[in-house]
């Protein structure tokens, strides 16, 4: 999976007074985002940014603690597209087939198979509707992709002002790719079947065979393809990593008597919730007013943990914040 580059010209951003200073910052910042931006996703890669046509040798890899939870993470992923794959119809998907089959049949001039399969695959959408006639989308595949950015808060800050900055010139073609790459998410996407109109969009090409009309059978049959509808589920990765982060943190601070390596632990768990929270924000997951009481609830636990006390309870009320923010 081999990721692409986007080079743009140099360019000085702001006035000419500390123009050169203020266009290093941003230069600067965007190789370190080009690295850190890390696509591991079973279809795409997302795009790398570079603000010179110098590929970056070094990446900005997760935090050590954050980096600890991933395996927790990439379980919870993994057993969400599980369940999604587990809601697919057979018959959609080989309802599907049996189109696609027909249309290949037309263009070997097989007009008898074309229609056994296009009745074929009529019973199978009549069959699903039957069972459930209030579905409207069936779903016959789903594929996952997953893109993720790892890069300090202060990298993500001058990121995200380029790409406002270039909407509001215009330059769309250079916003595009800014936006793309701020991402940290997960995405199930499933292709469905729309009940409403493909089946008695097949139900019209048997009529267009029996009257030899085949190269308007064969455009029907590819319109009808073409309507399949792709829905997708986001499940924004600072979100499963902040409260794995908690619940690690959260048995460390009910432990009594911690070991001096368990106060630091527990003091950078804490602080990796925080980047993870202000990572969320920045990328737009949750609504910017539900973050502060987080980071206050952060403060007052760290605050209670401190010189190695410990205590039950601390973490019921930011773990609710976290789950119902996002």
């Amino acid at each position: 999976m081999k990721p692409f580059m986007l080079t743009y010209p140099n360019e000085v951003i702001g006035s000419s007074n500390g123009g050169d200073r203020k266009y290093s910052q941003r230069s600067n910042a965007l190789k370190g985002l080009a690295a850190a931006l890390l696509s591991v996703g079973l279809v795409t890669a997302a795009p790398l940014l570079a603000a010179e046509s110098s590929t970056p040798s070094k990446l900005q890899m997760q935090a050590g603690a954050s980096k600890a939870v991933q395996s927790q993470v990439d379980k919870q992923t993994a057993a969400a597209a599980a369940e999604k794959r587990k809601q697919l119809l057979t018959d959609a998907a080989a309802a599907i087939a049996q189109t696609q089959q027909a249309l290949k049949a037309l263009e070997d001039k097989k007009n008898d198979v074309a229609l056994k399969a296009l009745a074929d695959a009529t019973g199978k959408l009549e069959l699903i509707v039957a069972r459930d006639p209030s579905l409207r989308l069936a779903p016959i595949a789903t594929e996952v992709v997953t893109f993720d950015v790892f890069a300090e808060p202060e990298t993500l800050k001058l990121a995200i002002a380029d790409a406002k900055r270039a909407l509001s010139n215009g330059d769309i073609p250079r916003a595009r790719p800014l936006v793309e790459a701020l991402a940290s998410e997960t995405q199930i996407r499933t292709t469905n079947i729309p009940l409403a109109t493909y089946p008695s969009a097949i139900k019209g090409i048997t009529p267009l065979i029996d009257a030899g009309k085949i190269e308007e059978a064969k455009t029907q049959l590819e319109m009808a393809l073409s309507t399949l509808v792709v829905t997708t589920e986001v499940i924004p990765l600072p979100k499963l990593r902040a409260e794995n982060l908690l619940k690690d943190a959260q048995a460390l601070a009910e432990k009594k008597d911690r070991s001096k390596d368990d106060n630091e632990k527990l003091a950078n768990q804490l602080k990796s919730v925080r980047a993870q929270l202000q990572m969320a924000e920045m990328l737009g997951y949750g609504k910017k007013s539900d973050f502060q009481p987080m980071y206050a609830q952060l403060e007052s636990i760290e605050k209670a943990s401190a010189a190695g006390k410990s205590g039950s309870g601390w973490f019921a009320k930011i773990r609710k914040q976290v789950a119902e923010a996002f």
